[in-house]
């Protein structure tokens, strides 16, 4: 049940951040709570310098059955999320899966290596503002707060696809201990629906919620 929601959890940001301006890359960590495969898990959210410019995302998630933790190192490219590449390390019970993403915008392609089926290997030709999964959470907080339209090509996996989300109204929500008004966004489509909530300032979403033909994976920021 290692689902592609994992590659697009959601961690808060620290409260130094919240009022922030529009996202721009800046180090952050952030603990959150979740409840994954029917039991509550822990991790972290990262975001930290990888040195020439660039920038590393971390998502961790560990409990009894399971230790997933997920990167990709990005930057930015006139304002615009570059996804550079990326890992996808899960150890479910005895189960080990290892993936690779390369993104090579010299030539153009994204490739895959690792545990991975050679139909999911690719290469799949990148377009500009092409996102891995990761990067979406970053875009959603930024656009959505803005009033931007959220649609996206995300290119993980070993594919691309295209994503829209639309606005679902205001919640209140508490990030550090305060009350925010939060941005609930929904994207729905081949039996999965996934809500996020976000709050100006903060560069990730502060919770996300995925319906998956039934089972439920649920991530918000630890009070």
């Amino acid at each position: 049940m290692t689902k592609t929601f994992l590659r697009g959890a959601v961690l808060a940001a620290s409260l130094a951040l919240i009022g922030a301006p529009a996202f721009a890359a800046q180090p952050f960590s952030a603990p959150y709570q979740a409840n994954y495969m029917g039991m509550k898990a822990t991790g972290r959210m990262a975001i930290e310098p990888a040195g020439n410019g660039q920038w590393r995302y971390t998502l961790e998630i560990h409990n009894q059955m399971a230790n997933l933790v997920q990167t990709t190192v990005f930057d930015e490219d006139g304002g615009v999320l570059r996804p550079l590449s990326g890992t996808d390390s899960n150890k479910l019970l005895i189960k080990k899966s290892n993936k690779k993403a390369s993104y090579d915008w010299s030539r153009g392609v994204a490739t895959w290596s690792g545990d991975v089926k050679a139909d999911r290997a690719g290469p799949i030709a990148l377009r500009k503002g092409d996102l891995d999964a990761l990067l979406v959470n970053l875009a959603i907080a930024r656009d959505a707060t803005a009033g931007k339209p959220l649609r996206y090509r995300m290119v993980d996996n070993g594919k691309a696809r295209d994503l829209t989300y639309t606005v679902a109204g205001k919640d209140a929500v508490t990030v550090g201990g305060k009350s925010q008004q939060a941005t609930k966004v929904v994207s729905t489509g081949g039996g999965k629906k996934t809500t996020l909530w976000v709050v100006p300032g903060v560069p990730v979403p502060v919770r996300i919620m995925q319906v998956d033909d039934g089972d439920t994976i649920d991530l918000r920021i630890a009070q």
